[in-house]
C-alpha cells in the first residue's frame, strides 16, 4: 500500500496532458470574467459609476486580457516552435505561463469585487476590505498553499 505522501515522477507525455487539463480548468473562469467585464461597459449603469470605478474596471479588464494571453501562450508556442514533439522546455514554459496567468486574474477579480462591494454598500472601507480578502484568499490558495505543500525534489545521483 502506498503512503499518502508517495510521489511519483510524471512522464513527459503525462506532464503535457496534465498541463492541458489545468489550462482547461482555468480558462473558463478567465473567459467568464472577461465576458462579464466587456458586457458591463455597454450597460447603461456603467456610465453612472464614478470615474475611478470605471478606470479600475478598465485596469481589471486589461489584467484579465493579460491572463488570457498567458494562458493561451503555451498552445501558440507549441504549434509554432515544437509542432511535432513535446519537450521539457515546453512543459516548463507552459507551467510558468499558467501559474503567471493566475496573478493578474486574482488581482482583476479583487478589483471587480471592490467595485461591486462599493456599488452595493457605498462604503470605501468595505470595498477595500473585500478586495484585500479576495486577493489574499486567491494568492493563498493558488500560490502560498501549493508552495508550502511542495515536495522537495531529490538531487540527481552523481
Amino acid at each position: 500500500m502506498a503512503s499518502p505522501d508517495e510521489v511519483q515522477p510524471e512522464s513527459l507525455k503525462d506532464e503535457v496532458h496534465n498541463l492541458i487539463e489545468e489550462a482547461r480548468m482555468v480558462l473558463p473562469g478567465i473567459q467568464a470574467l472577461f465576458g462579464f467585464q466587456l458586457i458591463a461597459v455597454f450597460n447603461d449603469r456603467f456610465e453612472q459609476l464614478a470615474e475611478l470605478a470605471q478606470m479600475l474596471h478598465l485596469c481589471a479588464t486589461l489584467m484579465v486580457a493579460l491572463s488570457v494571453l498567458l494562458i493561451m501562450t503555451p498552445a501558440a508556442y507549441h504549434r509554432i516552435a515544437e509542432p511535432d514533439a513535446v519537450s521539457r522546455r515546453f512543459t516548463r514554459l507552459a507551467s510558468k505561463s499558467i501559474a503567471l496567468a493566475m496573478i493578474p486574474f486574482a488581482l482583476a477579480m479583487s478589483i471587480e469585487i471592490a467595485i461591486i462591494t462599493h456599488i452595493v454598500t457605498a462604503s470605501v472601507r468595505a470595498a477595500v476590505a473585500t478586495s484585500v480578502i479576495a486577493a489574499i484568499a486567491s494568492m493563498g490558495a493558488w500560490f502560498a498553499w501549493p508552495l508550502l505543500a511542495r515536495h522537495p525534489r531529490k538531487a540527481p545521483a552523481k
